[in-house]
């Protein structure tokens, strides 16, 4: 194992636990984290709306037009609980690592958003590419405990560039759609990670 794997991996160990701890508990560390993520993305959109133009609902492309809506996914709490364990967390991880460019260049093109709490925006993104990377770095450990369907991970490329438009409007709104993409993905992120640790929990399915 090369020592910068080594390192990386002891990091993550460290904040997660790896083997020392059940299964259980990692799941909840897990969900906690997503629950998070999603809270955070919810409190962005709020802000951006705030000072949201009007014109630009109109203009706000289709939930379906999401980058990662070819995912074939539960579409409520009945149909999670048809799907096997280790598919529940293939998708989970699948949604995540979608995620990686798109926070990226969401960070990237906040400091400059024409928008009065810009710098407050760009502080709560990286913040949520950090929970981002601390859960993609559980749902590693967790894939590794619950077998080879777990590991596996759907290719959800972003082609959204990364030009949100040349006059304002348009780069609210452009910014605002990708941003909403995301605080859907990560609700269906924390459900799916949810209604995993109660099954895994051995609680009653309408419990869940």
């Amino acid at each position: 194992m090369p020592m910068e794997y080594k390192s990386g991996y002891s990091v993550v160990c460290l904040l997660w636990g790896c083997h020392a701890v059940p299964l259980g508990d990692l799941l909840d560390r897990a969900a906690q984290r997503s629950d998070k993520l999603h809270s955070l993305s919810t409190t962005l959109t709020h802000e951006l709306d705030i000072h949201f133009p009007p014109i630009g609902r109109l203009m706000m492309p289709r939930p379906s037009m999401c980058h990662t809506s070819s995912l074939q996914t539960p579409n409520d709490k009945e149909q999670a609980l048809r799907v096997s364990e280790s598919d529940l967390l293939s998708l989970a991880r699948s949604l995540l690592q979608a995620w990686a460019d798109p926070l990226l260049f969401l960070s990237s093109a906040a400091a400059s958003l024409p928008h009065p709490s810009h710098n407050a925006i760009y502080s709560k993104l990286q913040e949520l590419q950090d929970h981002s990377r601390n859960l993609g770095d559980g749902l590693d450990i967790l894939s590794g405990k619950m077998g080879p369907s777990s590991q596996y991970i759907s290719s959800l490329p972003y082609r959204g560039g990364s030009d949100l438009g040349q006059d304002k409007t348009s780069r609210l709104v452009n910014f605002h759609f990708l941003l909403s993409c995301f605080r859907r993905d990560s609700h269906k992120i924390d459900s799916f990670l949810k209604v995993l640790r109660c099954r895994l929990a051995k609680t009653r399915p309408e419990m869940c």
